[in-house]
């Protein structure tokens, strides 16, 4: 019964002293875009240039993982442009995004394969590309209805 006894005061006094420690402030940067390339949409059929975005390149397993988490907003000439090592299936979410997406999928042609209009903050439902795909643009709400962009529409992008 003594053993039970100091068990429970010591795990008693244990839990005081975790709670009356200070609470850790954890501060965080905040994240940037950092201009690594242009890259314009060319309408089909045409190839008259419809767009012009300054990117930033996703391009590591960490970039691709993170994107556009942890930032406020973009402005409405930036993009995010994600390069993966093979043309495939790609779903993303928009967990710990702070502002709306329209995500445009692309293929190994670069061109555009299929789009998610409208992805809402911190929705962590999948939003798929549909068919295999090699790269993967964000944008700001809206600017695909905004520049009439279709399936069949292409990219032509440079890294700086």
């Amino acid at each position: 019964m003594r053993k039970i006894f100091i068990l429970v005061f010591i795990s008693f006094f244990g839990f005081l002293a975790c709670k009356t420690e200070s609470k850790r402030e954890i501060k965080t940067e905040m994240v940037t875009f950092k201009k690594e390339g242009d890259l314009s949409i060319l309408k089909v059929g045409t190839d008259s240039i419809i767009s012009n975005f300054d990117i930033e390149i996703a391009d590591t397993e960490y970039e691709t993982q993170t994107g556009l988490m942890y930032r406020s907003s973009m402005e409405e000439n930036q993009a995010m442009l994600f390069i993966f090592p093979t043309e495939a299936m790609h779903s993303f979410y928009m967990k710990n995004t702070e502002f709306p997406l329209d995500i445009i999928y692309i293929d190994g042609n670069q061109k555009i394969a299929s789009f998610q209009k409208n992805a809402q903050p911190y929705d962590e439902s999948s939003l798929p590309s549909n068919v295999p795909v090699k790269y993967v643009l964000e944008v700001n709400a809206g600017l695909s209805d905004q520049i009439g962009l279709q399936v069949g529409d292409s990219i032509s992008f440079t890294r700086n």
